[in-house]
């Protein structure tokens, strides 16, 4: 079968519409579906939708096609993933935005308890982190692991992003599944400007964890000296 035949009704398997909208071909996709609607909603074997796929690689003509035809922008695929996980933890900016305007829903998890806003975080997506929160996202909400996007983003030193976070009231002393705070992290990461950051915004140093350490105690090369001093003056 060709799929220049797609115009034919029935022509093309639900996996050939969601790989046409993963390798960007917007026309042949577009005369597919538009020969059989029913083609723009249909999932492949892990459930995945064109819309999904056309989100992962960033196919911005083809998700406004494909949400202009009206097509559900909140299905799930077998981890739980929607669209818009995808489009923020890969970086869309333009789609993350489409998304938001048809209703995607910014709170929503995936298999692991993760929101968009917790890859965002992760993956130091500023601007998608900012329509996010701007829009209705948790800033501390948690994960299956208790973590919030605050941990993700201090964990990586992503300095920009703490900084959102703390403005749209992240609070700093949420304990992760190990009894981490962002500053634990933070501190074993040897993120010194995120530290001092998280410190100077209320992150306690003296939270002890499920090892009942402490961040100073965590903290390497001073980093430690350094947190006790911006508290105690």
């Amino acid at each position: 079968m060709s799929l220049n035949d797609c115009a034919m009704e029935g022509s093309v398997s639900d996996l050939e519409v969601c790989n046409l909208a993963f390798t960007g071909q917007f026309d042949q996709l577009k005369k597919c579906i538009l020969a059989d609607k029913s083609l723009a909603s249909k999932t492949d074997q892990v459930h995945r939708t064109a819309l999904h796929w056309a989100c992962s690689a960033g196919h911005s003509d083809i998700v406004e096609f494909l949400l202009d035809l009206g097509v559900e922008v909140n299905l799930k695929d077998d981890a739980r993933w929607r669209p818009i996980h995808i489009a923020a933890s890969a970086g869309r900016d333009d789609i993350v935005k489409a998304l938001i305007t048809k209703g995607a829903k910014l709170n929503s998890v995936n298999h692991n308890g993760c929101t968009p806003l917790h890859y965002a975080a992760s993956k130091d997506r500023y601007e998608i982190a900012l329509m996010l929160l701007e829009n209705g996202a948790d800033p501390n909400i948690t994960d299956k692991l208790e973590s919030t996007p605050l941990h993700r983003a201090s964990a990586k030193g992503n300095y920009r992003l703490i900084q959102l976070l703390l403005s749209q009231s992240a609070s700093t002393n949420i304990q992760d599944s190990e009894g981490n705070t962002a500053l634990h992290l933070a501190c074993d990461e040897e993120r010194v400007e995120a530290a001092k950051l998280l410190v100077e915004h209320g992150a306690s140093i003296y939270i002890e964890n499920k090892e009942k350490k402490t961040p100073l105690q965590i903290a390497k090369a001073g980093l430690g000296s350094l947190l006790r001093r911006i508290v105690e003056g």
